[in-house]
């Protein structure tokens, strides 16, 4: 099943999607505040099974997408997680130990069909196609074994990064990762039983419709499994929590000369059996 946060004739609300129409959950269980308290309630399933039978309330042509998850406790990503990802930066390093793990704040993210904002104080935004994992249940020091049990399901991230602003400091990408609506989330969240996420998944972006990342998972350093339990050593992973996976190589920055974007330009993310996340670029005004 898919599920998603949108707003709708002024009120906010979530849903699952049944053909092409909308079965508003958020009406129906106002005990419910939002997709995060249903995940916490462990009701998706149920939810599910409704939401089938049910008759549509609106049309995905209708509603405006809000980040699928909107109020996250955690939003944790981790960078240079796929091989090729690693050589891109040619400096001759082996692949690493661990993940790099840095974290993002919700105001940061977007929804699907939402401007993505190019901020005055920089000319290097970049893209980042993700798949992202969001979280089921509580859970500390989960072994990989049982990581499965902790996915909620699987939505798409565009990781926008401010390339100079990453590097303002020696230790830490803060600044360059949380420029207010410089990435995205959505459009969904597809469930485990209608997308297995453990199986080998592809990750497509393209700007203006030109390819410029193009991977599977086959190729990241640190499975999906091996996050969650490395992640849950140190964090109390809470349902909703989002995971970030990585980027394939071919980010903008990484051409020569750098392909980054500005006004105008659509970036899409798509990742089969889940969808595409699309937006366009909008030059912020001050």
């Amino acid at each position: 099943m898919k599920f998603l946060t949108y707003a709708h004739q002024g009120n906010t609300s979530f849903g699952a999607i049944v053909n092409d129409g909308i079965v508003d959950l958020g009406k129906r269980h106002p005990e419910l505040a939002d997709l995060r308290a249903a995940i916490q309630a462990d009701q998706l399933t149920s939810l599910a099974a409704e939401a089938t039978s049910a008759a549509a309330d609106a049309s995905l042509a209708d509603i405006t997408y809000l980040p699928t998850i909107p109020n996250p406790e955690k939003i944790i990503c981790i960078g240079v997680n796929y091989a090729n990802r690693n050589a891109e930066y040619k400096d001759g390093s082996e692949p690493p130990k661990y993940p790099s793990i840095f974290m993002r704040a919700r105001d940061s993210l977007t929804g699907h069909e939402q401007p993505l904002m190019d901020p005055p104080e920089s000319e290097q935004l970049d893209y980042e196609g993700e798949i992202v994992i969001v979280v089921s249940k509580t859970g500390r020091r989960i072994a990989e074994e049982a990581a499965h049990e902790y996915i909620a399901g699987l939505t798409i991230m565009n990781e926008g990064s401010v390339r100079d602003w990453l590097r303002h400091s020696k230790f830490n990408v803060t600044q360059g990762k949380n420029f207010e609506r410089s990435g995205s989330l959505g459009p969904w969240l597809v469930t485990p039983d209608e997308l297995d996420p453990m199986s080998e998944h592809r990750i497509t972006t393209r700007v203006n419709g030109e390819v410029r990342q193009n991977d599977t998972t086959e190729s990241i350093i640190f499975p999906f499994r091996y996050l969650i339990s490395y992640l849950s050593k140190f964090y109390r992973l809470q349902p909703g929590d989002v995971i970030a996976t990585g980027t394939p190589n071919g980010a903008g920055a990484r051409f020569d000369p750098p392909k980054y974007l500005k006004g105008g330009d659509v970036v899409e993310v798509e990742v089969p059996g889940i969808g595409t996340l699309s937006n366009r670029v909008e030059t912020e005004r001050v």
